[in-house]
């Protein structure tokens, strides 16, 4: 069957897919990381900041959150040149990545910190503790591990979701394999093997992120 052709999937597709894979990684990784430090600082302001700077957190969670990411990447893109701002596909699709996820991420921090018992938070005080001591010390260390699940779910999620970034001519791995069917009219192994790639960095990513749950699991909770 000509779809099943090895010389066509190892000498074309492979190559073309790799080029692609590497600048997933490049969208994926700095995306999940800033994303994760936004949210990580989005929650705790949205928790313990000042009511100027919930509402600020809020606002920011609500707009990146209630926005198709599609319709954001085309407003970096697209839409801020009649501004004044241009940026070039890749810097404008991490950007989007970083606030999209980075909304997502605060709320499960959010909730995270909202589950720490209070009693916690005034024994610190009566030790002496200051605020912003009782929120790095006490806080955020066992917040932190709760919204692990959550926001582990949410790089999931991103490896996804960088494949929109073709959308704005940044071509990545999804990209790449419209670009070669374009050419070659056989969507069929190239879509397979696009699909396994994006199964194989899921399949990877949480491997790792089950492996950290493991490793900062709070002795005793959630078991029984």
């Amino acid at each position: 069957m000509q779809w099943l052709d090895p010389d066509f999937i190892f000498q074309t597709v492979l190559p073309a897919l790799n080029r692609g894979l590497v600048m997933s990684i490049a969208l994926i990784v700095p995306s999940a990381t800033i994303g994760f430090v936004l949210g990580v600082l989005t929650g705790v302001a949205r928790v313990f900041g000042p009511k100027w700077l919930r509402s600020l957190g809020n606002g920011f969670t609500t707009i990146f959150r209630g926005v198709p990411l599609v319709v954001q990447l085309m407003i970096l893109y697209f839409g801020l040149p009649n501004l004044g701002i241009y940026l070039e596909p890749y810097p404008a699709s991490v950007l989007g990545f970083i606030l999209c996820t980075g909304a997502y991420q605060s709320e499960y921090v959010r909730g995270a910190l909202l589950s720490i018992r209070q009693g916690q938070i005034k024994a610190a005080y009566a030790l002496g503790f200051t605020k912003l001591q009782t929120i790095l010390w006490v806080v955020i260390p066992q917040a932190a591990r709760r919204a692990l699940p959550g926001c582990g779910n949410e790089i999931i999620y991103l490896i996804k979701y960088s494949s929109l970034a073709y959308i704005i001519t940044c071509i990545e791995l999804t990209g790449e394999a419209k670009v070669l069917v374009s050419r070659s009219f056989r969507p069929t192994e190239v879509y397979i093997v696009a699909g396994i790639y994006y199964l194989v960095l899921v399949s990877f990513a949480t491997w790792f992120l089950q492996k950290l749950e493991r490793k900062f699991a709070i002795p005793g909770f959630g078991k029984k």
